[in-house]
C-alpha cells in the first residue's frame, strides 16, 4: 500500500494563516466550525464619505455679559436649573489663535496659557450662566475613567477630586467638566432636582461612565429614570474620529449594538480625488494606508447608554456640531495636534 506524505496531509499553523490572509483579502473569513470547508462573507461598516455624517454646526447665543454659549432650549424653561456649552470664542486667551483675532475662551490650565488669563475665562463663564462671576465652578481631574464624585458645598476650596463624572444635589455650585473632542453629557433629574456631568471619552464610554453615572444618581439620591433629561454636548464626530481596530474590538466586548456604532470613511481630499493615480501603491488590497478607515461614532455610544439606563429617548437631547470640522467653534485635540485649549458644559442647580 502506498504511504500518505503526512507533510502534505497536515495543514501547519503557518499555512492556515496564510490561508486567512489570502481570503482577509477578498474580504472572506474562514469559518472556525470544526470539519466545515465553507468560507462567509466578512461583516463591514456602512462606508460613508465624512461629508455624507458631518453635523451641522449649532449657533451660539450671547449671554446678558456677552460671552457666546451653546443652550438648550427646553432646559431654559426650568427655572430652577442652570446649564450652558462653552465654545472657543469669547473669552481673553490669545495662545490658540491668529495675532489678530479675538481672544478666546480658553478653560483649561494648559501649559501653554497663562493661569490668571484661565481665572479670568472661568469668571465669565460662571458669570454668563448664572449671572454672578463668584458662583463656585467644580471641576474634576480627569483622566478617561468611570470614576463618579459627589460634590458638596462643605468641601470648600479643596483641590479638585480624580474622577470623570460629577453630582451634585447641592444649590449654588456650577459643576463643569472639560472637553477639546471627547464627549460631554449632562444629565438633571427634574422631580429631585439632582444635576450631572460626565466626561466621555472613548475610554470612559466603553467602562459604562454615563450608564455608571445614572446608576449612582439612583443609589444615592433616588433618582427614577423616567424623571431624568440628558443633553450630549460637542465632540469629536464620527465624520472624523478614526480608531484603530482594537478600540472596535473592546466595544463588541461590551455592547450588542457596537457594529452599529462604527462605519468606514473614505477619503475626501480633493487632491486624491483628482489624481488617484498618485497614490497607488504595489500593497495588496488590505494593506494599503490609502482607503477607508474605521471611525466611531462616540456621540451615539454614549445616546445608547442613556437609553440603556432607562432615560426616554425623547428626553435626550443632541447640541450637535463637531469639534474637528467646526473648528472656528470649537477647539479640538486632535485636529490641531494636541495645541488646544479647552472647554467646559456645565450644570448647576440655581439657589
Amino acid at each position: 500500500m502506498k504511504s500518505l506524505d503526512s507533510s502534505r496531509s497536515v495543514p501547519t499553523k503557518s499555512s492556515v494563516q496564510g490561508i486567512d490572509a489570502l481570503f482577509e483579502i477578498g474580504g472572506l473569513v474562514r469559518s472556525r466550525r470544526a470539519g466545515s470547508g465553507r468560507t462567509v462573507r466578512a461583516a463591514h461598516p456602512d462606508r460613508v464619505a465624512p461629508e455624507e455624517i458631518t453635523p451641522a454646526a449649532p449657533q451660539p447665543l450671547s449671554a446678558a455679559n456677552g460671552v457666546p454659549l451653546l443652550w438648550i432650549p427646553e432646559w431654559n424653561r426650568l427655572g430652577w436649573l442652570w446649564h450652558g456649552f462653552s465654545t472657543r470664542l469669547g473669552g481673553a486667551s490669545r495662545v490658540y489663535c491668529a495675532e489678530d483675532a479675538p481672544g478666546e475662551m480658553n478653560l483649561g490650565f494648559t501649559p501653554a496659557d497663562d493661569r490668571e488669563v484661565v481665572l479670568q475665562n472661568r469668571r465669565r463663564l460662571a458669570e454668563a450662566v448664572t449671572g454672578d462671576a463668584a458662583t463656585p465652578l467644580i471641576t474634576v481631574r480627569q483622566f478617561h475613567s468611570n470614576l463618579i464624585v459627589i460634590a458638596r458645598r462643605s468641601e470648600g476650596d479643596s483641590q479638585p477630586q480624580k474622577a470623570d463624572g460629577v453630582i451634585t444635589a447641592e444649590p449654588g455650585l456650577l459643576l463643569a467638566i472639560q472637553t477639546a473632542d471627547c464627549i460631554p453629557v449632562l444629565v438633571a433629574d427634574r422631580k429631585q432636582r439632582v444635576v450631572a456631568a460626565f466626561h466621555a471619552g472613548w475610554r470612559g464610554t466603553v467602562s459604562r461612565i454615563v450608564e455608571s453615572g445614572v446608576g449612582k444618581m439612583r443609589l444615592e439620591f433616588g433618582s427614577r429614570a423616567q424623571d431624568l433629561i440628558a443633553t450630549i454636548g460637542p465632540g469629536v464626530g464620527a465624520c472624523c474620529y478614526a480608531v484603530g481596530e482594537e478600540v472596535q474590538s473592546e466595544f463588541e466586548s461590551q455592547f450588542t449594538y457596537a457594529p452599529k456604532l462604527f462605519r468606514e470613511v473614505y477619503d475626501s481630499d480633493p487632491i486624491k480625488t483628482k489624481y488617484p493615480m498618485l497614490f497607488l501603491t504595489q500593497r495588496a488590497p488590505g494593506h494599503s494606508p490609502i482607503g477607508p478607515s474605521l471611525h466611531l461614532d462616540l456621540i451615539e455610544a454614549n445616546r445608547r447608554q442613556l437609553l440603556d439606563a432607562g432615560v426616554k429617548p425623547r428626553a435626550v437631547q443632541l447640541v450637535g456640531g463637531c469639534t474637528s470640522s467646526h473648528r472656528e467653534l470649537f477647539f479640538s485635540h486632535r485636529a490641531s495636534q494636541g495645541h488646544a485649549g479647552r472647554m467646559m458644559s456645565v450644570i448647576g442647580i440655581r439657589p
